[in-house]
């Protein structure tokens, strides 16, 4: 029988992978309702439509640095509650990198100075993938354990 025990630092999974996310999805969202009103594109329209809103691209890719984030934060964060319970802190830390990097995300995918194709990863964004690593070792750590533990 396996026992699963968790680390007296745990509290500190569950902010970062609990609390953490809740807060970068607010942030986020708020940047894409400020570029909802500022292109004018009106509910229910979840990206904008190419000649029919002037500003179309830049709206979009707005939102696809949310959606990024939606897309896989569910993956990440049970990753995290997993791993964590192996490696709180490393966890705990990586949330913050991925968050703060999923942040940064959107703002150099949102700049239309920059190619689209690299422009999600010009202001630091690849950060995230450091923390989104470290969740994913520490889970493969854990299963590792549960498994090798009969």
């Amino acid at each position: 029988m396996l026992t699963i025990t968790v680390p007296p630092s745990y509290g500190y999974v569950i902010i970062g992978a609990g609390i953490l996310p809740v807060v970068t999805s607010l942030y986020l969202g708020s940047q894409v309702m400020a570029a909802r009103k500022k292109f004018n594109v009106e509910y229910p329209n979840c990206y904008a439509v190419p000649k029919y809103h002037d500003h179309a691209d830049e709206f979009n890719r707005v939102q696809r640095g949310h959606q990024n984030y939606l897309e896989n934060i569910g993956g990440y964060t049970i990753m995290t509650l997993i791993g964590g319970l192996k490696h709180p802190i490393s966890c705990a830390v990586g949330s913050v990198l991925y968050c703060v990097g999923s942040a940064l995300y959107l703002k150099g995918y949102a700049d239309t100075s920059l190619d689209v194709k690299m422009a999600r990863y010009k202001k630091g964004a690849g950060i995230k993938w450091i923390g989104f690593f470290v969740s994913f070792y520490s889970t493969c750590a854990y299963a590792y354990s549960c498994i090798t533990a009969a």
